[in-house]
């Protein structure tokens, strides 16, 4: 789930990264955010002083890629300290077991290679290799060999670097990637090589996951927005894009609650294949884009008013959910002090401090002796599974979920 690809220069970009188009239309800007959100921060002093970075999204008409034209990719260290992972959640451990069964069976990976590009701390890899006896091999820097399952250990090899163009002589029976393709500053350039390497057994087919930003401009989710995310894409785009390499997409879906976006992909050859059911078209996506120019400086707004006078009121204010959303939504509205400290079931961030606004990384058990007024829940998907944890802990509070609405302050709801 990291950036694994060669970096290219700090320049600001001019062209489509995409379909190399010059017409780029700029919708959104935001300066001076942290340029790592996922990085372990072990004081409050390094979590203030981290480097930061901007934010500039433009839109593609010709392809519809949007991307953010001020990443900075020397700002980015995907190391062994860069803590990605969502497994902690049994609700987020359902989908990717659900997920990984489903391609185990469709393309019957039995006994089979299996090739992850972006593998994270490798759970996804052992999951694939376990449910189908198969074989395993991941390729990312900010790999932690003493995270994998034991039982699945042997199965796997990973190589903790990035990937790059000595890799496309690995001959695989599914390459997979997930919440990597985000990462990537020169999509056309690696999804080249993706293509050299699938070309290795001629019906290779490739899975392919990312944030859909159709979601993300529809609901004004000016959270999901952070500098390393340096493309975004629809079904549409992320279809053109495969096309674009002569590869054919087969199956186009929506997954954890229509959050993500699924596509899988065999090499085209004489066979380009039909427009599939999830693709919108340019002026489709176009219209989205100009909705979420026109509403988000009210929405950050309304956020901020609605924060700051809780604070005012003197109540005590949690976030629960310590990854990118909550550092995009602190320090695009600039809470620092409005906010006490924000909650993670991920034991490896404990200790640790927030990128750019510094509130202490904590975990639930905090709370029965914090007792917050107010839990701000970072991703809705996740609501249910945190209100039983504060029924459990006996906490009466306020709770805030960050979904789509046009006053912020309709979302509040309170957990009993």
């Amino acid at each position: 789930m990291s950036m694994t690809a060669v970096a290219d220069g700090a320049e600001p970009r001019t062209r489509c990264p995409s379909c190399d188009s010059k017409d780029l239309h700029p919708f959104y800007e935001v300066s001076g955010v942290p340029a790592h959100s996922c990085i372990l921060l072990p004081t409050r002093e390094e979590a203030v002083a981290c480097p930061i970075g901007d934010v500039r999204l433009e839109f593609c008409p010709t392809c519809g890629v949007i991307s953010n034209t001020r990443f900075d990719p020397t700002s980015i260290d995907y190391s062994h300290d860069y803590e990605e992972t969502q497994g902690f959640s049994p609700r987020f451990r359902s989908f990717a077991l659900e997920l990984a069964e489903r391609l185990v069976d469709r393309y019957d990976l039995h006994g089979k290679d299996v090739l992850e590009i972006g593998c994270g701390k490798g759970e996804f890899l052992a999951l694939m290799c376990t449910l189908g006896g198969n074989r395993g091999l991941g390729i990312d820097p900010s790999f932690v060999p003493e995270r994998v399952d034991p039982a699945a250990a042997s199965t796997m090899h990973v190589l903790r670097e990035s990937f790059s163009p000595k890799h496309v002589d690995v001959e695989t029976d599914l390459l997979c990637c997930r919440h990597t393709l985000e990462h990537i500053p020169d999509v056309g350039a690696f999804m080249r090589l993706v293509a050299q390497v699938m070309r290795n057994r001629a019906r290779t087919p490739a899975f392919f996951e990312v944030p859909d930003v159709r979601r993300v401009l529809r609901e004004v989710a000016f959270w999901d927005i952070y500098h390393e995310h340096c493309s975004y894409f629809s079904a549409g785009s992320l279809a053109r894009l495969f096309r674009g390499q002569d590869m054919r997409p087969v199956h186009l879906g929506t997954g954890f609650d229509d959050q993500y976006l699924l596509i899988d992909a065999v090499v085209a050859g004489t066979h380009p294949g039909r427009i599939l059911d999830l693709e919108e078209t340019i002026d489709a996506l176009a219209i989205d884009v100009e909705h979420f120019r026109r509403r988000h400086r009210s929405v950050i707004d309304g956020w901020r008013e609605r924060i700051g006078g809780l604070h005012r009121d003197g109540r005590r204010i949690v976030l629960w959910g310590s990854g990118s959303k909550a550092v995009a939504f602190l320090t695009t509205l600039g809470l620092e002090r409005e906010v006490d400290c924000v909650v993670d079931v991920n034991p490896f961030r404990h200790g640790m401090y927030m990128a750019g606004t510094g509130q202490p990384i904590v975990s639930p058990g905090h709370l029965a002796e914090h007792r917050p007024d107010v839990v701000v829940v970072m991703n809705p998907i996740y609501r249910k599974e945190i209100e039983g944890e504060l029924a459990r802990m006996g906490i009466t509070a306020e709770v805030l979920v960050l979904e789509p609405a046009e006053d912020p302050s309709g979302s509040a709801t309170t957990a009993s």
